[in-house]
């Protein structure tokens, strides 16, 4: 901790945002440029302000402290309930999440928020949007299954569904075409290669460039792993708990699930991955945790492929191995 830095842990609702200073001060003002303009008051050039990634409720404060010049990070919300957790709090309130949001910030490593850029920014949107648009896709399959298992099922309500999933599915379509369209003003060179990686397909290349933001704030292909939340925790205490190490999951939920569901076909096409699961199952280990370490090797493969501008190449996997 720097204690020429003053922290500002902030917890953000709807309507209001809590706020308690490394003094132990606490404040509440409105989620609102008039309730920012009255917090930004109480900032200096040493100040830090610390939040969650509260869905969409953050932003607008955030990038009002950044465009301010005011430190600001953006926290997992899973790392700062666990660092709660650890401080073993009986107290829930808003009141207290500030004040335990200010103490985590003093005490652990912060990472400075950077935003995004408007490309970023509608890019994610459309992915967001997407991911609305698959679940009600799935949701109408399902029912359009349900009732024909009926036997005798309504038409209208049939023709219904139809109509809908028809709808949805329209929207999805168009949907991704801009998506690929906005993603290729950008990082074209970069689509084309991350593409040539056996095991990853055009949808899941396109997802990976803009989940990653181009792979552009990441210094390591370890930095991306855990970005994802596909490193290990390891669970040991004493003699007393010697537990199974499993990934952390403290990182990007969507880019993990994409990648697991890569990693059956990398194991099939893609020789490093094919290699190194065989050599985990073969030591005894679960399939899943094999599964795993090939979603690892896939995305700093894709990491190497950003980074040095070329194709993949098998003959450069034990390069790719080292990124």
């Amino acid at each position: 901790m720097n204690k020429d830095i003053k922290y500002f842990g902030i917890d953000i609702s709807h309507l209001v945002f809590d706020v308690t200073d490394s003094e132990g001060n606490y404040y509440q003002f409105k989620n609102s440029i008039s309730g920012f303009r009255k917090f930004i008051k109480l900032l200096g050039l040493n100040s830090h302000c610390v939040m969650e990634a509260t869905g969409y409720y953050h932003y607008q404060l955030a990038y009002y402290l950044l465009e301010s010049g005011i430190k600001v990070s953006v926290e997992n919300p899973l790392a700062v309930k666990r660092f709660i957790q650890m401080k073993l709090s009986k107290i829930k309130t808003d009141k207290s999440d500030s004040k335990l949001i200010c103490e985590y910030g003093k005490q652990v490593e912060l990472k400075l928020w950077k935003g995004n850029s408007k490309h970023q920014t509608e890019c994610l949107q459309m992915t967001r949007l997407l991911a609305v648009y698959t679940k009600q896709s799935t949701m109408l399959k399902n029912k359009i299954h349900g009732e024909a298992v009926l036997g005798n099922p309504s038409k209208a309500v049939v023709s219904s569904l139809k109509r809908s999933l028809k709808q949805v599915q329209k929207e999805m379509k168009t949907l991704e075409d801009k998506l690929l369209i906005l993603v290729k003003e950008v990082h074209q060179d970069l689509l084309t290669r991350v593409k040539t990686i056996p095991g990853i397909g055009a949808k899941t290349s396109l997802m990976l460039v803009v989940l990653t933001d181009g792979f552009e704030r990441f210094t390591s292909g370890s930095e991306l792993c855990s970005y994802a939340g596909l490193t290990p925790m390891i669970r040991k205490s004493g003699s007393s708990v010697n537990g199974r190490s499993r990934i952390s999951k403290i990182g990007n939920q969507k880019l993990r699930n994409l990648l697991f569901m890569c990693s059956f076909n990398a194991c099939k096409y893609n020789k490093a991955c094919r290699d190194i699961y065989d050599r985990i199952v073969a030591k005894g280990k679960s399939k899943k945790l094999a599964l795993i370490a090939v979603c690892n090797k896939l995305l700093k493969q894709a990491f190497a492929i950003a980074k040095s501008g070329l194709v993949y190449d098998d003959s450069y996997r034990s390069t790719l191995a080292k990124n």
